[in-house]
Formats: structure tokens, sequence, C-alpha cells
């Protein structure tokens, strides 16, 4: 089966002309021209929702010298004279490049002129329809970084103390975790391998000296957990975290079953 031309593809994604009766059947049945049709619609789309953006940064200088360099590797290369010598395998010798400034030239989007030919378009003007849209997406891309009315970004959570987490008394060894104190005030568990039990897990934090403990909290079904501490926990003298084996007896105390242990340091 004969595919519709790319340079006829594009034309009718950027709207320039609608698909004629025998090119519409041949969309109809044709699944690879319907995708590469349905993708240049979406770049076209892309860089139709630009028109309405004000005060866009420029791209980077590297986004430029990408798009001249698409549009130099479409050019027609210059043409290669044949010679034969006798006994030898044919060589091809390239005429001398013309000078790189009478290449076709790549202009900023502040200064772009559209343009209409009725006639079809050159694989190298295609090429860099594509590559412009393509720098239009990082624009838009940028512009949704620093623009006032978008989400901020979510920062990183500083993490003020951590400890890795080792099987403790009879537990496999295979369990582990790790625990990491927040600087806003939650701790952050993740726990693996731990070992079915009856009842449900519990996170302690223990005074080593004193063995003086509280419970942070409850592990539910997964393996991460975000627990609030008390206000002005003191993590110096409250430094060891334990998770333990609980039933449901409506026994508030550890139940003296611990599985995971660390010591928060930093």
């Amino acid at each position: 089966m004969q595919h519709l031309d790319h340079d006829r593809l594009v034309f009718l994604a950027l709207g320039e002309s609608e698909a004629d009766n025998g090119e519409s059947t041949h969309l109809g049945t044709c699944a690879h021209c319907r995708t590469e049709l349905a993708t240049l619609e979406r770049v076209a789309g892309l860089g139709t929702e630009t028109r309405g953006l004000a005060d866009l940064p420029d791209p980077p200088e590297h986004v430029w010298q990408g798009i001249e360099a698409q549009v130099r590797a479409a050019e027609p290369g210059p043409a290669r004279a044949e010679t034969r010598v006798p006994g030898q395998a044919s060589t091809r010798t390239a005429e001398p490049v013309p000078d790189a400034a009478a290449g076709p030239t790549v202009t900023r989007l502040d200064s772009v002129r559209r343009s209409r030919r009725g006639s079809g378009l050159s694989r190298w003007v295609a090429t860099a329809v594509t590559a412009a849209a393509a720098a239009a997406v990082g624009v838009v891309g940028t512009v949704s970084v620093l623009r006032p009315d978008d989400p901020t970004p979510t920062p990183t959570p500083v993490v003020v103390a951590s400890a890795p987490l080792a099987a403790y008394g009879a537990t496999p060894p295979a369990a582990k975790g790790d625990a990491r104190v927040l600087q806003d005030g939650q701790l952050h568990l993740h726990v693996a391998n731990l070992p079915r039990v009856p009842g449900y897990y519990e996170v302690w934090l223990i005074n080593p000296t004193t063995m003086e403990m509280f419970s942070v909290g409850t592990l539910g079904g997964g393996s991460d957990a975000l627990l609030p501490l008390p206000p002005n926990v003191d993590l110096t003298s409250y430094s060891v975290v334990d998770v333990s084996a609980e039933r449901y007896d409506n026994n508030t105390r550890h139940s003296g079953d611990s599985l995971l242990r660390g010591t928060l340091t930093g």
C-alpha cells in the first residue's frame, strides 16, 4: 500500500487544506497514515496553544542550534561527481560545499512571519515546522513553571534525622526498613518483609536510657506511613524507633514483641 506523502500530511495537520475523497478513504483504511497525521496534529495544536501567551522567555540557545542542525541535515546534499578508475571500485568526489552563510537561517519566534504556499512543501521546510513546534513545546514548559497562576511545585521534604531499621529479636533477618524525621514534624516510615501477625503493627519512640516509650501511630497495609510527631518531642532522648506486633486486646501498652528497631541520628 502506498502511503500519503509526508508533506501532504503536514499540510492537512496545519489546516492548510482538507483531505479529498481519495485521501479520506486512504486515511480510513491505513493505520500508519492516521497515526502520523494524529502526531502532526498534536504538535500543531501545541504550537497553536502558545499564541495567547505573552512575555514568553527566550528558549535556550541550544534549542535554536538543534533546529538549525535539523534544517541543514534535511537539505538536499551537494551534487557528487562519480569517477571510475579502471580496475578499481567507483569513487565519489564531493563538489565544494557552498558558504554556510548561503544556507537557510532560523528566525527567532518574535520575528516569524507566516507564509502560505500553494505548491507542495519541501522536506526541509517540513522539518523546520516540526522542530519549531518542538521548540514551542519547550517554551510552554518553561512558562508553566514561571507563570504565577500555576501550582507551586512540591518542595523536597527536609530530613532532620534518620535511622535504618533492622530485624530485632526473633524477627526474620530479611525484615528491614528506615525512618526519617521530617522538618515539618512528621515521621516517615518505610518497611519491607515484615512477618505476618494476627494483629497490627505499631510504631514507638523509646528512650534507651529510661526505656520510657510512647506510641506514634500504627502502620496500615502498605509499606509506607507518614505519622505526626508530638510537638516539641525530644529526639535526643527518645531516639529509638521501634515497630512492634500488637494484638486487638484493648491493651495500649507495648506488647514486648518488637520486630524492627533503629536509632535516630542527624
